[in-house]
């Protein structure tokens, strides 16, 4: 087989579930927005439960909910009728899966959580099956056929149950007033988690690891404050006040030597920058970030309201923390 021939099948393939989701549109209608209501006031859990293909989309239908405000799980359904029928209460609602809507694992669970009034919402292939009929509320994904040839591995079936699951997920979310801020405590281990959650405070250097000098401290045991601590500048501190003064900073010396001055005896407090630009040690590191971007700088002293100093960072911290 040529690449050009294996270029038409997957755009064949494509095409086709393209038309399987296009054709979701059409059928969108009133008991879309009763199913989003009917999750929206479950006081309990999602539980999303399917076989085989079904069950690897109703697990991830089951993640993308709980991932966006909707505590859910998802229950194998040959296991359900073995003990894990036991995970479900009387709060839960029940979102089944099966193309064909006769799933004999998932039929067997029927009169079970009809006896305990559990609701169920069903997303199936066939209107008229078993599943769809003793739902609560059925959801119509059939497709006009599969993606595969021979018609029998489920691919168009299964894209459309996806989507019709995200589309449940997202309207949830929406109804909900689900924000970054929220998607980010569940998501505390991804980028978004970092950028949200993380403070200054948490990846800053403090204590005797803060570069520090006073202005009357020589432009020779400045750079030595600077080599030791590793940070590329150094906090420079009113001696009277012990208040943040200024920086001193690689590129201030690479300003300095153009002036060559005798750094023995040359004080710093006449080369710093003053007025520098500072940072509180509860602002998120994304901000940080931003300002060290904005201002053309690689790293900023954190003080508090009193302009005291209260740690450093520069731009390899927030590198290391993921921010970046």
């Amino acid at each position: 087989m040529t690449r050009h021939a294996y270029i038409d099948l997957g755009l064949a393939v494509l095409k086709t579930e393209a038309d399987a989701i296009s054709a979701l549109c059409e059928r969108l209608d009133q008991d879309f927005g009763r199913a989003c209501d009917l999750i929206l006031n479950c006081n309990g859990r999602i539980v999303v439960t399917g076989m085989g293909k079904s069950g690897h989309i109703g697990n991830k239908i089951a993640a993308t909910l709980a991932s966006t405000g909707t505590p859910s799980f998802f229950m194998h359904s040959g296991e359900a009728s073995h003990g894990d029928l036991g995970m479900i209460t009387a709060e839960d609602l029940v979102i089944a899966l099966s193309n064909s809507g006769e799933t004999s694992e998932i039929t067997l669970l029927l009169p079970l959580l009809k006896r305990l009034g559990i609701p169920l919402l069903a997303l199936t292939g066939k209107a008229g099956s078993t599943l769809a009929r003793s739902a609560d509320i059925h959801l119509d994904v059939s497709v006009s056929k599969e993606a595969c040839p021979l018609g029998l591995a489920p691919t168009s079936s299964t894209t459309a149950t996806l989507a019709m699951g995200d589309a449940l997920a997202v309207a949830v979310l929406e109804a909900r007033g689900f924000t970054e801020q929220d998607f980010a405590h569940s998501h505390p281990g991804g980028n978004l988690g970092r950028r949200l959650l993380l403070r200054v405070s948490d990846i800053m250097h403090t204590g005797d690891a803060v570069p520090l000098v006073n202005t009357q401290t020589t432009l020779k045991d400045t750079l030595l404050e600077m080599t030791a601590k590793g940070l590329g500048m150094a906090g420079v501190i009113d001696a009277a006040s012990n208040r943040l003064a200024g920086i001193y900073t690689d590129g201030d010396l690479r300003r300095t030597f153009d002036k060559m001055p005798d750094i023995k005896t040359a004080l710093v407090r006449d080369y710093m920058t003053a007025n520098c630009v500072t940072i509180d040690a509860e602002r998120i590191a994304s901000e940080a970030l931003k300002i060290m971007h904005d201002k053309k700088i690689n790293a900023l002293m954190v003080v508090d309201a009193k302009n005291e100093i209260q740690g450093a960072l520069n731009m390899h911290d927030l590198l290391r923390a993921g921010v970046v």
